[in-house]
């Protein structure tokens, strides 16, 4: 809590700092610093929400800002005020800055500086939250009695952040709670009554064992593709989808077969075997299966992808293209844009493919009123916002709704411009535009707006259009 970084900050302080000067923007300014690192501090407890790298912010960064502004304010004397552009700078892009590797958390960074450090701090009244005023006394006693006024429980907007960052807070720590309860069972079957181990394993087994998909015939697809053209940018990509996914079927089949013969008595409890079994009891997936395939929450999730993902691959190489993509479904989904890229600049004679990039429409439907795929691009679904919600109405980015976590786009419309043609003259005009970056990940949860299937597969994007600017309070 900033409360309890700010109370520590102020107990480790000596009085000879606080004493250094009668410059009256100085006390204002180590109170606003300490105020800055503790919340740079207090959001790392959120993980990839608070921080999308976490960076190992500690005292000297705070101790380093103090010395420079005593310097700052050291050459200012002769001069009236604070040269406010440098001070800011120097916070959000050199002392704590200087860690940070992302843009997103630099932009944070920097809008944390713009919102704070101006003559505003200088007036009396000034408050960084409802709550947390300004503070400037001279004696360290009276920091740490007003510093125990605070608030008890912290309003997460003091950190920028949403309500909602608490409830996803709350889940991880939860689920980290779980995880090590489920670590400190016993492992082997005791004497009681019920179910044994080995008894629901192999009940699980047999289950997955008789809904996991055929392996494909590599001479049917090849003939498949070979119909529906084989050069084609996207046919190549679906190739190679269903080559990774042969091996995640083969995978499976062969762990489950192995753990069945394992149980039984038959061939040995190898160490793979053992993690896989401990695995399945606890649903969880097996760490030789989330190597070779994808992250999920639960066994459960993971299988029912599977059978999502091969459904997809299926219909797309034996019935035909599809008219829209699951784009989260796919193994490289960068892979899939890039692809899509080169369809689009075949397709248009003189189209060099550096020169085309990406561009997007939100639509107004979902996939089950769409009859018919775009005549250039692809129709994308399955993709969800974490961070932020979506207003239909308006079609722009609005704050998250209270309590839910994710919010359902609609169907995007993805296509491909060249560079070197005029644009059109609404590329600016940001009503019904999405400007998607051609970056994925996995198991990654981050604090700007995410674009994703589940909790554990995203979709990164650049937003242009909001409802306010960056440094808005939500």
């Amino acid at each position: 809590k900033p409360k309890s970084w700010l109370t520590r900050t102020y107990l480790n302080m000596a009085q000879e700092m606080l004493e250094y000067t009668n410059a009256r923007p100085y006390l204002p300014l180590v109170y606003g610093i300490s105020f800055l690192h503790s919340v740079v501090q207090e959001r790392r407890r959120f993980g990839p929400i608070g921080w999308n790298i976490p960076y190992e912010f500690n005292f000297s960064d705070w101790y380093a800002s103090i010395m420079f502004t005593q310097n700052h304010l050291d050459s200012k004397e002769r001069i009236a005020g604070v040269d406010w552009v440098c001070l800011r700078y120097m916070l959000a892009e050199v002392m704590y800055g200087g860690r940070v590797t992302d843009d997103y958390d630099k932009r944070l960074l920097v809008n944390f500086a713009n919102l704070w450090f101006s003559d505003d701090m200088l007036e009396d009244g000034f408050y960084f939250y409802k709550g947390y005023p300004l503070l400037k006394h001279k004696q360290k006693e009276e920091y740490l009695e007003d510093l125990g006024k605070l608030p008890e429980f912290d309003d997460p907007f003091v950190f920028g952040l949403h309500p909602n960052g608490y409830i996803t807070l709350r889940n991880t720590m939860a689920m980290d709670i779980l995880d090590t309860i489920l670590s400190v069972q016993p492992k082997e079957s005791g004497g009681g009554g019920g179910e044994s181990r080995e008894s629901v394993v192999t009940r699980e087994v047999n289950e997955m064992l008789s809904k996991l998909p055929e392996e494909y015939n590599p001479h049917e697809v090849k003939a498949r593709l070979k119909e529906m053209g084989a050069l084609n940018s996207l046919n190549i990509f679906l190739r190679q989808e269903i080559d990774r996914m042969q091996r995640v079927i083969k995978l499976v089949k062969i762990t489950l077969k192995d753990l069945l013969l394992a149980i039984e008595g038959i061939i040995i409890m190898n160490e793979n075997l053992r993690e896989a079994f401990d695995a399945i009891y606890d649903a969880k997936v097996p760490m030789v299966w989330k190597r070779g395939s994808w992250e999920s929450a639960s066994l459960g999730f993971w299988y029912t992808e599977l059978i999502m993902r091969n459904k997809q691959f299926v219909k797309w190489c034996f019935k035909g293209r599809p008219t829209a993509f699951w784009m989260t479904g796919f193994f490289n989904p960068q892979g899939f844009l890039t692809a899509m890229k080169q369809e689009v600049a075949r397709a248009h004679k003189g189209w060099a493919l550096d020169a085309v990039y990406l561009d997007n429409k939100v639509t107004k439907h979902f996939t089950q009123v769409i009859s018919a795929g775009p005549k250039e691009g692809v129709y994308v679904y399955g993709l969800y916002l974490d961070g932020c919600s979506w207003d239909k109405k308006q079609d722009r980015l609005v704050e998250s709704v209270p309590k839910v976590i994710y919010t359902e786009m609609p169907m995007i419309h993805i296509f491909a411009i060249n560079t070197n043609e005029p644009r059109p003259k609404d590329m600016y005009t940001v009503s019904q535009r999405i400007h998607l970056t051609s970056y994925f990940s996995v198991g990654r949860l981050r604090g700007t707006a995410v674009m994703n299937i589940n909790p554990t597969q995203k979709c990164f994007v650049n937003f242009d259009r909001g409802w306010g600017p960056p440094k808005h309070s939500p």
